[in-house]
């Protein structure tokens, strides 16, 4: 993969960002460094967990990582973000399908853990996740913010970033539900859920490196509000900006509204 360079750079905090031309450059960029990164932890380990998101911000991405030399899928342990509750790994929102397609049928990994969208018991669920998670400590995590600050879908009401859940069930705020219908993954707005499944704030921080991909128009107002605002739940990625080694990779797109 051709080296892409960056068409600006600058460090908020402990936040490193990244600007590049255009989405594919993004994600290539974005799957470079992922990329790099799994090599190097792969090495001298039978297996390596990693945890990947969804949603329209990591089709470039990903589709540059599976199709990236020497990635050693066959040592890797995956597991995802999140997932609504009360839809079946068949619907076309279901992010066990989005994953089915952009990644487990690209490449041969190790384990793919899914998040059961029509438990019989949530809280179980939950919790059961919250244990596979901590007994594989993922060394990896690929992510995105969604339009409201939201990592994962901690959205505002629900981010606490001192959670002493590593998963729980959560209601979706308007701004959320709105973005999932607007990219174009349910027909209507009344169809999106109104409660998922998600990791927490405490459990995505914990991860040792963390890249986000944050492409185009609709992410330039809260990719300004995360390296700009307070750090709070208000905007829950600002959290971002005390991680140790987080990257953000934005297009120019998303980087519209900031001073660079």
């Amino acid at each position: 993969m051709n080296e892409i360079k960056p068409q600006a750079t600058l460090r908020v905090g402990k936040l490193s960002v990244e600007v590049y031309g255009t989405r594919a450059e993004l994600g290539s960029a974005a799957a470079a460094r992922a990329g790099g990164r799994l090599i190097a932890l792969a090495a001298g380990q039978e297996s390596l967990a990693v945890i990947f998101a969804t949603g329209a911000s990591q089709l470039a991405t990903l589709s540059a990582l599976t199709t990236m030399q020497g990635v050693p899928w066959k040592k890797m342990v995956g597991f995802h973000m999140d997932e609504y509750l009360g839809i079946d790994d068949a619907h076309p929102a279901s992010f066990r399908r989005y994953l089915r397609e952009n990644l487990t049928s690209r490449v041969s990994m190790r384990e793919f853990h899914a998040i059961d969208g029509t438990p019989a018991n949530a809280s179980q669920t939950c919790r059961d996740y919250a244990e596979l998670l901590r007994s594989h400590s993922p060394q990896l995590c690929l992510l995105g913010i969604g339009e409201n600050g939201h990592l994962a879908f901690n959205d505002p009401a629900e981010a606490d970033f001192n959670d002493p859940q590593d998963v729980k069930v959560v209601s979706l705020d308007d701004v959320c539900r709105q973005q999932q219908h607007s990219e174009g993954w349910f027909s209507t707005l009344s169809e999106v859920p109104h409660r998922a499944i998600t990791l927490t704030i405490p459990a995505l921080i914990r991860v040792p490196e963390l890249i986000l991909s944050v492409p185009g128009p609709r992410k330039a107002h809260i990719a300004k509000r995360t390296l700009e605002e307070l750090i709070s739940t208000d905007c829950p990625a600002t959290i971002l900006r005390q991680h140790p080694n987080a990257t953000v990779y934005l297009d120019r797109e998303s980087a519209a509204e900031l001073n660079l």
